[in-house]
């Protein structure tokens, strides 16, 4: 493999995926609504796609040798209206049948497609089922719906390439996503512990994240779904500590109560408050291997 597309490629994980992928002598076009064309260089371009208008790149699509699909709308950058759980629903379910459709149309040399997805698949830990694993069945709530509906739009690639479909844990950053929030407040001698603090996080360093992503460009044995999460998850209240211990300061303990978070953040809030335990055995017995397997690890390599 040689050129690899990305959709999403301007975002948190895509930006660090690109970096892996250029210091490892691939090329790169991100596929994106808004090409950003002054940002071109020898080894990355930018490329017109929008499922929304149906309009995308075609000469760009055929000189792809894999996609990695990242794209879509933040399920935590705004309140859970009506109207935004259509838009998050939309730009995974719809988004990815456009990008199958013309990934079967036009990108003849594309052997591998690498989706994302989320362990919002299996919802809240449920007696005698956890850790999930990769066949476990889906949850009934909204977001595992629209996880289930995601998956399988991705899945009617498989008869045309390679198709590995990652559940991504919570992602940990230290330019975005989770992390920030969670290490903010301890600036301030606080700890703000989310309910009873005891639900479990199944959380990813985004670099393990990325290279898990390029171990399944690599890895043509790869295929099907695979937990993208560390082998040691930790309850809400663990990581807050391994933030203050890494910190070497007291931190004051907070409990902020589920009402208070379900007043704030709606029924968002049921994704922060929820015990999720995940397992990463799959990708583990395939022979990936994690740089930051623990959260001790993680937190020292985010705050250095």
């Amino acid at each position: 493999m040689k050129t690899i597309g990305i959709t999403g490629g301007t975002g948190f994980i895509g930006k660090r995926l690109t970096d892996i992928l250029l210091a490892k002598g691939y090329d790169v076009i991100i596929f994106s609504r808004t090409p950003i064309k002054g940002k071109e260089s020898k080894h990355i371009r930018f490329a017109m796609l929008d499922s929304e208008h149906k309009t995308c790149d075609q000469n760009a699509m055929a000189t792809i040798d894999a996609m990695v699909h990242l794209a879509g709308a933040s399920i935590a950058d705004k309140r859970w209206t009506e109207s935004r759980k259509q838009e998050i629903a939309t730009s995974r379910v719809q988004g990815t049948h456009y990008l199958v459709s013309v990934l079967k149309a036009y990108a003849k040399n594309c052997t591998t497609l690498i989706s994302a997805s989320a362990i919002g698949f299996y919802g809240p830990d449920r007696p005698g089922v956890t850790p999930f694993k990769e066949d476990e069945h889906h949850y009934n709530d909204f977001l595992a719906t629209v996880c289930e509906q995601w998956e399988n739009e991705a899945k009617t690639a498989q008869n045309a390439m390679r198709t590995v479909v990652l559940r991504f844990g919570i992602v940990l950053g230290k330019e975005s996503g989770a992390f920030p929030e969670f290490e903010k407040p301890t600036r301030y001698g606080v700890m703000p512990i989310l309910g009873t603090g005891k639900q479990m996080i199944s959380w990813i360093h985004v670099t393990d994240l990325c290279q898990m992503i390029v171990y399944n460009l690599e890895n043509v044995k790869n295929k099907g779904v695979y937990n993208a999460v560390a082998p040691y998850p930790v309850t809400n209240k663990d990581l807050l500590k391994a933030i203050a211990n890494e910190k070497d300061r007291l931190e004051l303990p907070i409990y902020v109560p589920e009402t208070a978070l379900k007043l704030a953040m709606g029924e968002m809030s049921t994704e922060v408050l929820k015990s999720c335990t995940v397992s990463a055995d799959k990708i583990l017995s395939s022979g990936f291997a994690y740089q930051f397997p623990k959260i001790e690890d993680a937190v020292k390599d985010l705050l250095s």
